[in-house]
């Protein structure tokens, strides 16, 4: 190699720590720091320090002391300065009689992996619950649906008519906390009808005050005519509760919490300085405390899954993010205005359906049920549900059929030569076949075969997008009404779907009274 190929080889060589954006420092073999490029101590002052020595391991010259001695490399030597963790690894460089020094700010890199665990934990505890809940709604069917069927004929008779009711209600209620175990794992279509927003809102709040105290002032302004919102009633409830118990843990001292609903006309001029809104009506729900409120340095960080400004123990992180997904779930978007000392306020909008002309006037679930001479084929493995569904369906006239898995439903079929109506089949069952291929296959058997698919699980577990145009979902548990209702519905009208919305409920302007926006408290 020539002289001035050396020079160049050298230049190069000396350029990698002069212009390395990570800190890369140079010891003697006695420990003495003889070098320490620009990023060290660009690195050393952003920490609040004047020595790029204050920001490396303690006793830094006796572990380069040690490198040196033993020539083998230290690595990943951890030093934790404030919110920020460094990682510093040392390796000797016996010919020339140094020891190079490396660092890396590796804060963001362990929060993203705390994140990834935190995550893969959650998924874990998702599957977990999801299945919970699947054996969970099944216990619940039996439970409201025999409860139901006493209610029914013991109406009359009130010292048994109150404790069945109240069983019915229970069961109801128990069905709601596995609504939010489904909605925790994301394992939850939003399939709800057309929902009364203020009706929701006022029969939740009665019941919030026990949980914030008496210090906590709930008020509530509802704005009236208010267009329904196809919206899951279990999820809204959680939101609801996720920033009430946001704002009673910003007012320690106690406060006043408003809540208020406004029929919303959201225009182009709004959108372009609100990147997640979009044109049209919306149902808006503000919820306004008068607490501590959010330093605007983190105001943008809220939502972010396991950021919490709580200390150790005293939060998931999980709150607000939960309300962003449920609301991001319903085709909506949060705003969030606070200011340190003066309280903050979310505003969050839902689109506003299309009234429709007879929501006011019929009620589904109170509509009764017609019988009929059909055969149904109810395929489900748990035999109390099989006896559950044989007494409901008995009472409406209904010849039944019953398998314990597909497997077994395909010899009842050959058995009664295809003789069969409708299929009301669960989707999970045993012996390797599932609810969605049972269907398949007798439907090639008799292409006009009416289908109702039931589970613990929720729809999009089953991809059941795939399915909606060849049957109906029925989500346990299921009030024996219900059932009857359904199956009727799908005798009679087997082409419209239960998951999907009533073509009058179409996003659209709403027509009505409205309200100013700037009626949003801000």
């Amino acid at each position: 190699m020539t002289k001035t190929e050396e020079f160049v080889e050298a230049t190069r060589l000396a350029a990698f720590p002069r212009l390395n954006p990570n800190p890369v420092l140079e010891f003697n073999g006695e420990g003495e720091l003889t070098y320490a490029n620009a990023a060290a101590c660009t690195l050393a002052r952003a920490l609040g320090k004047e020595r790029v020595l204050d920001i490396l391991p303690a006793d830094v010259a006796n572990k380069v002391v040690d490198c040196w001695a033993a020539g083998r490399p230290r690595l990943r030597e951890e030093v934790c300065l404030h919110d920020r963790t460094l990682h510093w690894s040392f390796l000797p460089f016996l010919e020339a009689g140094v020891v190079h020094c490396y660092g890396e700010d590796v804060t963001e890199l362990l929060q993203r992996e705390e994140q990834l665990r935190q995550a893969q934990k959650l998924e874990s505890i998702a599957q977990m619950a999801s299945g919970i809940a699947h054996d969970f709604n099944n216990i619940l069917t039996v439970i409201q649906g025999y409860a139901d069927c006493l209610y029914t004929r013991h109406q009359a008779d009130k010292p048994l008519a109150d404790p069945l009711k109240r069983i019915g209600e229970a069961a109801r209620r128990a069905a709601a906390l596995t609504r939010q175990l489904l909605m925790f794992s994301r394992k939850r279509e939003i399939t709800a009808p057309a929902l009364d927003f203020n009706a929701m809102l006022r029969g939740f709040l009665n019941s919030l005050p026990r949980h914030l105290g008496n210090d906590i002032v709930v008020e509530a302004d509802c704005a009236p005519d208010l267009p329904r919102v196809q919206a899951d009633p279990g999820m809204l409830e959680q939101i609801i509760f996720n920033l009430a118990v946001n704002a009673r843990d910003a007012m320690p001292q106690g406060g006043r919490l408003l809540f208020t609903t406004r029929w919303v006309r959201i225009d182009e001029a709004y959108v372009r300085q609100h990147a997640e809104a979009r044109p049209g009506w919306f149902v808006c729900l503000a919820v306004r405390d008068n607490g501590s409120g959010i330093d605007r340095k983190i105001l943008g960080r809220v939502f972010e899954p396991f950021f919490s400004t709580k200390e150790v123990g005293h939060g998931t992180g999980l709150g607000l993010s939960t309300v962003h997904g449920i609301v991001k779930q319903h085709q909506g978007w949060v705003d969030l205005s606070s200011e340190v000392g003066k309280g903050t306020t979310f505003k969050i909008y839902f689109p506003a359906l299309a009234p429709d002309p007879e929501c006011e006037t019929k009620n589904a679930d109170s509509a009764p049920a017609g019988g009929g001479k059909e055969t149904v084929l109810h395929v489900e493995d748990e035999p109390i549900l099989r006896e559950l569904v044989r007494e409901v369906l008995s009472q409406y006239e209904y010849r039944i059929l019953e398998a314990g898995s597909g497997i077994e439903a395909l010899k009842v079929w050959e058995a009664n030569q295809g003789q069969v109506d409708l299929l009301l089949t669960d989707m999970v069952m045993p012996e390797g076949m599932n609810g969605r291929e049972l269907a398949e296959e007798l439907r090639g058997r008799k292409p006009g075969l009416k289908v109702i698919y039931t589970s613990g699980h929720s729809a999009n577990v089953f991809t059941m997008d795939q399915a909606q145009h060849d049957g109906l979902w029925l989500e346990k548990p299921y009030q024996a009404s219900k059932l009857a209702r359904t199956i009727r519905d799908c005798l009679d009208h087997p082409t419209q779907s239960a998951m999907e919305p009533d073509p009058a409920h179409a996003v659209g302007v709403a027509s009505g009274r409205s309200l100013e926006q700037d009626a949003v408290p801000a």
